[in-house]
């Protein structure tokens, strides 16, 4: 598709949505609502799903909704369909403010504060289309499938390749003059294989995901790194239960800084449900840590212009110098609170964590003797405790050097002691997922094996 005919279609998408948009908010207001949020979503795309040289499934979506916040006064309502018939509109603009009249007050109900509002966001690259239909997609899934069961003979079984793209364009306004749209796609390849040798099977995968279809990773590389990673797990043993060092790859990283921002979330915090209570100022990391957010990166698989409430994205530092320099806060929390609202309503966008220290291989050195986790299973992190504690497979390190694959391990601690035990953190960012953070070394956890 040409880039005029991309942007007309754009024109014409976001020209349509507004419209929605502003007729959902003048129903709301005839209903008699003080304010009101209405935020619209289309995405559209497929995937194909291939095994053992046959495809298993060709899926295609195309999803609407519209979703509506009302306030009458300190009462709130809100309703959704994926009906954007005339008719439907009407019913849940109806019904919202029919929940809204019958809800409990709460002085911290409302829209975000209006001086925060902006309909002028920048535009941050992030919609690139793929031109692929399902039968191209068909044949490279089987290409990249045949690749992988050709490079080793200990590969016996593919439990399947997967390709999938979509596109969505997601629209927000409100009575406090805030609207804007944010379009982007979304590309990406999963292989996984089985292998087997003399002491047993194992399963591995490998993926890669890109807002562009050109910086996805080649089919003949992932099938390789995919092969790589399933047969170097054969003969995993299990680990003596004792401390060790732990080394969590970058694979699996993101899921410690998942759960500190959980602790430091508004929602969490006035519930009094964190492990991180009034921890504001408080020494929670190394002193040479610094974490934060880039909600604003050209073409990131995280970057947004503004938040679930409209408020434009800034860069936000949630620890400096090892302390808790900020919470995470929506409109509503940062009023229970006391706070002000830091743009994060949905989330966080882009969160970085600033490295110390080289590639994984030069954490395995570091780290001397120890495990290296590549996988993680299991929900086990209390959040108001900080307990942690998940089963886990990797590789056994000593004298820097991977020894062999273990399993059916479990690695144990709590969050607070693994916060200021970690020694270093990698540049090796895994490209794939949203949160920019490489491999954790972290000085000591229990390890729970025979």
């Amino acid at each position: 598709m040409s880039g005029t005919l991309q942007n007309n279609k754009k024109i014409a998408e976001e020209s349509n949505l507004t419209a929605l948009m502003n007729e959902v908010l003048a129903k709301a207001h005839e209903l008699g609502a003080s304010d009101a949020a209405v935020s619209v979503s289309h995405d559209h795309g497929f995937s194909v799903d291939v095994r053992m040289r046959e495809v298993e499934t060709v899926s295609f979506h195309e999803d609407k909704g519209v979703s509506l916040v009302v306030y009458f006064g300190q009462r709130k309502g809100s309703a959704s369909t994926t009906d954007t018939s005339p008719a439907a509109l009407n019913t849940v603009v109806l019904a919202a403010c029919e929940i809204a009249k019958v809800s409990s007050q709460d002085p911290c109900f409302g829209l975000a504060d209006r001086a925060l509002m902006s309909q002028q966001h920048p535009d941050l690259d992030l919609y690139h289309p793929w031109s692929i239909e399902p039968p191209e997609a068909i044949e490279q899934a089987l290409a990249c499938e045949a690749e992988a069961l050709s490079l080793d003979k200990r590969i016996i079984n593919s439990d399947g390749v997967n390709l999938s793209t979509y596109r969505f364009c997601n629209g927000y306004a409100d009575t406090h003059g805030g609207q804007g749209f944010v379009r982007g796609t979304r590309h990406s390849i999963s292989c996984s294989l089985i292998a087997e040798n003399g002491n047993g099977m194992q399963r591995d995968y490998d993926y890669t995901t890109s807002r562009r279809a050109n910086q996805l990773v080649s089919l003949e590389q992932l099938a390789k790194s995919t092969v790589a990673r399933t047969v170097s797990r054969l003969g995993a043993r299990k680990l003596k239960t004792g401390k060790t060092p732990v080394l969590f790859s970058s694979r699996v990283s993101s899921g410690l800084m998942s759960s500190f921002i959980g602790a430091i979330s508004g929602s969490n915090l006035y519930r009094k449900n964190s492990f991180l209570l009034d921890s504001l100022g408080k020494s929670v990391f190394p002193e040479w840590m610094r974490i934060y957010e880039q909600p604003r990166l050209l073409g990131a698989l995280g970057s947004s212009p503004f938040d679930g409430e409209g408020v434009p994205t800034r860069d936000n530092v949630f620890v400096k110098d090892g302390r808790v320099a900020q919470y995470v806060l929506g409109s509503y929390s940062a009023r229970r609170l006391g706070l002000q609202t830091t743009a994060n309503a949905d989330g966080v966008h882009n969160l970085t964590v600033d490295e110390n220290a080289g590639e994984l291989q030069d954490l395995i050195k570091m780290m001397d003797k120890g495990l290296l986790v590549t996988e993680l299973m299991g929900q086990g992190v209390n959040g108001l405790t900080g307990d942690y504690s998940k089963g886990a497979t990797g590789f056994w390190v000593e004298h820097g050097e991977i020894q062999y694959p273990v399993e059916e391990i479990t690695i144990a601690s709590n969050l607070k002691d693994m916060f200021l035990a970690i020694t270093a953190i990698g540049k090796d960012i895994n490209p794939n997922i949203s949160t920019r953070c490489g491999s954790i070394l972290i000085g000591q956890m229990m390890v729970a094996g025979e």
